[in-house]
């Protein structure tokens, strides 16, 4: 007989059973305190064309359901106005200088540890379907579909673990389709999780679903006021930027108008660029798909015919203007809708109420403003992104936060929501006390802009800058040396440099001491410039014409 005195097994089961359904219910109440986390992005999309900050040119209900029902930003910005850096300041909560990929050719340091990687370790199932633009193997994801590069608007690839794949359709509803599968058939209900869902549109060259071009090439949307600016105002850099409607947008690829057509018109583009893009997107067609879009296009090709011999300048770049409105807002059209679809299954299956759901994107973009599109300058309508964000019991419904925010703050958000321990590395700041309603807790009051793509796509200048709620001073360097200062408040359009006027002497001396300190706080300096110049060099990523 054993020397100690167990108690028989039968006599203890009902204790083991209770002690063993506790210990289990409480990690269960532990793990479902640990919020889902869905962060939508779309590519290019200004937060002009979104209805929660301005309705003037479309309404987007299902997006501006994420503000109604949780908190809408009206400071945030980017680190890196251009796609690829900001994904990886995103994943990685760090500036590009830091992380690499400080332009869209540049590569990205491998040995950096994303956000994702790090909550996949801690128990989050994760998974990532749409467009991440750099990459073909995300790291921390159990399962991913992406697309290669930027991807197509019909009939896209998709890169996977299972390997690539066509799905015929539109790319907006195919990307959804994957996204709520995986919700509905292989998401793992006794785990938290990550979902990222990417939308390619509303990237350049702005291709719409039949369903909208149908009804958006009807419509007439309202000219910005700045539209015909001339850059009186400022230095050299807004002069010389190559992402002019009238001069740099392409009649084909962009407008739609058929090469054969542009031809017959005897109209020149800068390269044959517009005219290759558009018969490779065309060349994409399904028949069904090119008869649809051959009588809608056709037709506006036919009128175009008649009133192009008869336009001036200012004339072609209404009607230019019109054209990019009406695709690109057709794109907004259908993410808007599959959003929608998305939230909707939430609710429906009970996932609302303990999910994180983030609507934003990788940067703004210009939607006519100073006779532009695309993005990459420090201008608010490219430096500041969309960003709206819902989170039952933790966010008020209906609050409306201007603090600086960045997307250099999703990182480190996103893992102290998860109860996950912030890496040391990580420049970003939680957003927490906003969400938690305790701005007073935020101590951010400036953020820190840098460029770097230049000689290239576009020709804007490098610069890096600081922006307050009040003022934005910018330093273009490298082939010029020029200040800029802007008056945020009085002057929200930034149509007038006020660095040189006397009246802002005191202002100009406190930014840049301000922007000195900065730079000192995220690592960033006049030499890792030079540094970044001289391995642009040595790979021959970029030619140099100027020293």
């Amino acid at each position: 007989m054993s020397k100690y005195n167990f108690p028989r097994l039968g006599s203890m089961f009902p204790i083991l059973l209770l002690s063993l359904f506790v210990s289990c219910s409480g990690q269960q109440k532990v793990e479902k305190k640990r919020p889902n986390i869905v962060f939508i992005m779309s590519d290019d999309h200004a937060y002009q064309a979104i209805s929660a900050y301005n309705n003037k040119l479309i309404e987007t209900p299902n997006i501006d359901r994420i503000a109604q029902e949780g908190m809408l930003f009206t400071n945030a910005s980017v680190t890196n106005s251009i796609c690829a850096p900001s994904r990886a300041t995103i994943l990685t909560g760090k500036h590009a200088h830091l992380h690499g990929k400080v332009d869209n050719v540049f590569p990205f340091d491998t040995t950096n540890i994303t956000f994702p990687q790090i909550m996949h370790e801690q128990g989050y199932q994760t998974a990532m379907f749409g467009k991440l633009h750099f990459g073909n193997n995300p790291k921390g994801f159990d399962e991913f579909m992406i697309l290669p590069d930027q991807g197509d608007y019909y009939n896209p690839e998709f890169i996977s673990k299972r390997g690539d794949t066509t799905i015929t359709g539109y790319v907006t509803d195919i990307i959804t389709d994957l996204t709520l599968d995986w919700l509905k058939n292989k998401r793992q209900k006794d785990k938290p999780f990550l979902l990222f869902y990417l939308h390619k549109a509303p990237h350049r060259e702005w291709y719409p679903a039949p369903r909208h071009y149908r009804e958006f090439t009807k419509r007439t949307f309202p000219e910005p006021a700045t539209l015909f600016d001339d850059y009186a105002g400022r230095g050299t850099a807004a002069g010389e930027a190559e992402m002019s409607l009238l001069h740099h947008m392409t009649i084909s690829a962009d407008n739609k108008i058929y090469p054969d057509v542009a031809h017959e018109l005897g109209i020149e583009e800068p390269s044959d660029w517009g005219f290759r893009i558009f018969k490779s997107k065309y060349g994409r067609f399904t028949a069904e798909q090119k008869k649809q879009w051959d009588e809608v296009y056709g037709p506006i090709n036919e009128e175009f015919k008649k009133l192009y011999p008869g336009m001036n300048d200012s004339d072609l770049l209404r009607w230019k203007y019109q054209r990019y409105m009406q695709d690109y807002l057709g794109c907004i059209a259908a993410v808007d809708e599959n959003v929608g679809r998305v939230l909707d299954y939430l609710e429906q299956s009970g996932l609302s109420d303990n999910t994180i759901v983030v609507y934003t994107s990788d940067q703004g973009f210009y939607l006519g403003e100073h006779g532009w599109f695309d993005k990459r300058f420090i201008y608010d309508e490219s430096f500041k992104t969309p960003l709206l964000m819902r989170w039952p019991g933790k966010i008020k419904p209906g609050s409306v936060s201007d603090e600086m925010v960045q997307n250099l703050d999703f990182a480190p958000t996103f893992l102290e929501a998860a109860g996950v321990h912030i890496p040391d590395d990580m420049q970003g700041e939680s957003l927490m006390p906003l969400l938690e309603g305790t701005p007073e807790k935020w101590t951010r009051d400036a953020v820190y802009y840098h460029y770097y793509e230049y000689p290239g796509f576009h020709a804007v200048k490098r610069h890096y800058g600081i922006m307050t709620k009040d003022y934005k001073l910018i330093h273009f360097y490298y082939d010029i040396d020029e200040w800029e200062l802007y008056d945020r408040k009085n002057d929200p359009n930034e149509m007038n440099n006020v660095y040189d006027d006397p009246a802002y002497k005191d202002v100009v001396k406190e930014l840049t001491q301000k922007l000195y300190h900065i730079r000192q706080k995220y690592g960033d300096s006049d030499s890792l410039d030079q540094q970044f110049i001289q391995k642009y060099k040595e790979r021959g990523i970029i030619k140099f014409n100027k020293p």
